[in-house]
């Protein structure tokens, strides 16, 4: 199967504070490209546990989506801004046709729904059909699954769709002047330099830190790191450190703390990132 290409920048939509990715194409993209895995946090209809079926839309650590932005791979996109402009500049044909869409595939929907109603019943008589006493070879056969003929389909009543997404709606999103940057923890000069050293990161909340590091996919590879990050003189409490050592150690990953050494003339441009490890041993 060839690889998708993702046409760069691309957007990211902001809603409450929050920056998603509805493309699928672009969800699988910057995490081949970029190393960018992010958390998927759509719901999906009738699930029983919906904390482990999720998919689109696709949500991004404010690092991560301000590391895209800053590197020229993404934008921003106000997604309120962009939804009420399509619809007050949409024309009426294209009104028209966007609920000729969703009429057409609500009757393929219901088409379909009615040939497995259909298919269905006629196993079933045909079941019963085979059960009776004395039913032989001249008891003719009910068709398995009857076609059901040109003129059924205008009897069907279609089915309400709803779309899930809008991309028929809003051809291309363009930048949002008006949008700043992500903001994002102190930790972010840490989390930019794993990520230039080939790591992916993930959210860290479940093993008590700030980023799991990985040294691959993380659907093929073990973390390697529990990262937590520190501004350069910051007080760390020496029970916070044998903590996190020992966290560690009990799920084989090492503590990583680091920080950006902050510049003599006390510019505000960080310098180097300098990282430590810590891994608890018994004496």
């Amino acid at each position: 199967m060839a690889s998708i290409t993702v046409p760069e920048p691309f957007a990211i939509s902001r809603l409450a504070d929050r920056h998603l990715i509805f493309d699928i194409n672009t969800a699988t993209y910057i995490r081949r490209e970029h190393h960018i895995c992010g958390v998927l946090i759509g719901n999906i209809p009738q699930a029983g546990q919906q904390n482990i079926f999720n998919g689109i839309p696709l949500e991004l650590m404010p690092e991560e989506a301000r590391l895209l932005v800053e590197r020229g791979h993404a934008y921003l996109a106000d997604d309120v801004a962009l939804h009420l402009q399509a619809l007050k500049l949409a024309s009426k044909q294209e009104k028209l046709a966007y609920k000729q869409g969703l009429a057409q595939e609500g009757k393929a929907a219901a088409m379909v729904q009615r040939q497995e109603m259909a298919s269905r019943k006629a196993k079933a008589l045909d079941k019963i059909a085979r059960s009776r006493p004395g039913a032989g070879s001249a008891t003719p056969s009910i068709p398995s699954s009857p076609a059901l003929n040109e003129s059924s389909s205008y009897w069907v009543q279609p089915m309400l769709v709803t779309p899930t997404t809008s991309s028929t709606l809003i051809k291309a999103s363009p930048p949002s002047p008006a949008l700043s940057l992500p903001t994002v923890p102190t930790s972010y000069p840490l989390f930019t330099h794993l990520h230039s050293k080939g790591y992916f990161l993930s959210p860290g909340l479940r093993f008590g830190c700030q980023y799991v590091a990985y040294p691959g996919d993380p659907l093929r590879f073990h973390s390697h790191f529990l990262a937590v990050g520190a501004e350069w003189e910051e007080e760390i409490d020496l029970l916070d450190i044998v903590g996190g050592g020992r966290l560690g150690t009990s799920v084989k990953k090492g503590y990583l703390l680091g920080g950006a050494e902050r510049q003599a003339d006390g510019g505000g441009q960080d310098g180097e990132v300098r990282t430590f490890c810590f891994e608890w041993a018994a004496m």
